[in-house]
C-alpha cells in the first residue's frame, strides 16, 4: 500500500505519477483506504480539517505523488442573477451550514451559480429567493472556509495582525445543537 502522508497543494497534472478519483464525502476524511485511478492500493495519513481539493498534489512516503480529481456526483445548481441575488442567496443557502461551490457562467455574465449536494429544503430555499435549479451530475469542489490554508487555522492575508494578541468572538448567535433546528438535513462540518 502507498501511504501518503503529505499536502502539496495544487499541482500540474503532470507532476503526479497517479490520480485518485473521490466524492467530496471522502475528500473531508484525514485517514482513508482507496484504491487510485489506476488500480493500486493506497492510504491516506493527513492531517484532519482541510477538505481535499481538485488538482490537490499528495506525497507518498516513497516520494511518489498522488494527484487528487473531484469525482463526478448529483448535485444542485442554483443559477440566480449576480450582485444581490447572487449575495443573498449564498448568504442564506450558506447560514444552514452546508457545504456551497460558487461560479459565474462566461456565457451568460450577467448570471451566477451556487451548488451543493441534493437537499429538498436547500432547493426550497434557493427556488424562493429565485433561483432556477439545475439538478445534474459534476465535480463537487465547495469553497474553502475564510480561514483555511493547507493545514493552517487562519489565512496569513487576514486583515489583521497575527503579531497582537487577540481572540476571536463570532458574532452570530445560535444552538449549535443540530438536533433543534427545524430543518431535517444532514450537516457537513470541514472545520
Amino acid at each position: 500500500m502507498l501511504r501518503l502522508t503529505e499536502r502539496l497543494g495544487p499541482i500540474a497534472a503532470d507532476q503526479a505519477s497517479d490520480t485518485l478519483t473521490l466524492p467530496f464525502e471522502l475528500r473531508i476524511r484525514g485517514r482513508l483506504k482507496a484504491t487510485s485511478d489506476s488500480g493500486r492500493e493506497l492510504g491516506l495519513f493527513l492531517d484532519r480539517g482541510p477538505v481535499l481539493r481538485d488538482g490537490e498534489g499528495l506525497r507518498a512516503e516513497s516520494g511518489e505523488i498522488v494527484r487528487i480529481r473531484a469525482a463526478i456526483e448529483p448535485v444542485v445548481t442554483a443559477h440566480v442573477t449576480a450582485g444581490l441575488p447572487l449575495a443573498r442567496l449564498a448568504y442564506h443557502l450558506g447560514n444552514r451550514h452546508v457545504q456551497l461551490a460558487l461560479g459565474s457562467d462566461d456565457a451568460r455574465p450577467d448570471q451566477g451559480w451556487v451548488r451543493f449536494p441534493p437537499d429538498h429544503v436547500l432547493e426550497e430555499l434557493a427556488e424562493r429567493l429565485g433561483a432556477t435549479l439545475e439538478r445534474h451530475q459534476a465535480p463537487f469542489d465547495p469553497e474553502p472556509g475564510a480561514y483555511t490554508q493547507l493545514g493552517h487555522g487562519h489565512s496569513h492575508s487576514d486583515p489583521h495582525s497575527h503579531s497582537q494578541a487577540h481572540h476571536h468572538e463570532h458574532e452570530h448567535e445560535h444552538d449549535h445543537d443540530h438536533d433543534s433546528h427545524p430543518h431535517g438535513h444532514g450537516h457537513t462540518h470541514a472545520h
